[in-house]
């Protein structure tokens, strides 16, 4: 299962497309999730290191890692090896930066598909993803593999936007249809990506649906918890 939804009206498979999409914004894609969303995305990130401290985990896996904000962040947990992994070497790159200048020695970034790891089968204590999974092609190839290199016991975390209900609901939609294309279009330099995002956040299969899918491929305590009137979701599903 996935979404149809693509960044460009153009052929090619919705990997490929993603992967140029954020090739195209990685210069401006911190300054614009920090812009964008106010700032409330450093909280979302908080929010779900503390509910992964639970679990202690010393081996984590960050999928669509792009620039590693989400896997610099688990380091507070002091795990003892975080591996981030993604399709844009663009954003890859400065992930990279980031570690260099902040002397991290046991976390690496490696180029690679989120729906086909390259990872060994129960080799990491956690799985996180953060705004990633509405980019999956196959929606169940990518949380089948998250949970195939999980071990026995390992968490699935997940942190991803939703549509929020009533007025907010509402002001929330016309934000992401009118200001966020407007200002995404402005900073980043391309017409179709902040487009694309608030468009695949309405065709992702949230809520219930989406914990049916992460049970169907057999997580299971399959738990979600709303953040910011329902702007945000971490789910969870253990192995």
């Amino acid at each position: 299962m996935g979404t149809n939804v693509k960044p460009y009206e153009a052929d090619g498979s919705k990997k490929d497309q993603v992967q140029k999409m954020f090739d195209n914004i990685a210069h401006r894609y911190d300054f614009l999730n920090r812009f964008l969303s106010l700032g409330i995305d450093r909280g979302w990130r908080k929010k779900a290191i503390n509910m992964l401290a639970e679990y202690k985990p010393k081996r984590i896996l960050d999928v669509a890692t792009g620039t590693a904000d989400f896997a610099i962040a688990t380091l507070s947990l002091e795990p003892e090896e975080v591996i981030g992994v993604d399709i844009s070497e663009g954003m890859l790159e400065i992930g990279r930066q980031k570690i260099k200048e902040k002397g991290i020695t046991n976390m690496r970034l490696d180029f690679g598909d989120s729906e086909d790891l390259k990872y060994e089968d129960e080799s990491f204590d956690a799985v996180i993803v953060a705004f990633g999974v509405r980019n999956f092609e196959n929606l169940d190839k990518g949380l089948s593999e998250i949970r195939r290199v999980l071990k026995p016991g390992g968490v699935a975390m997940i942190l991803e936007l939703t549509q929020p209900k009533g007025l907010f609901g509402v002001l929330f939609n016309i934000y992401n249809r009118t200001l966020l294309p407007l200002f995404g279009k402005l900073f980043s330099g391309d017409n179709a990506a902040y487009t694309y995002l608030p468009a695949s956040v309405r065709a992702f299969p949230e809520g219930e649906v989406f914990k049916k899918i992460m049970r169907n491929v057999q997580y299971e305590k399959v738990e979600d918890r709303r953040l910011t009137f329902g702007v945000c979701s971490i789910y969870t599903g253990l192995k």
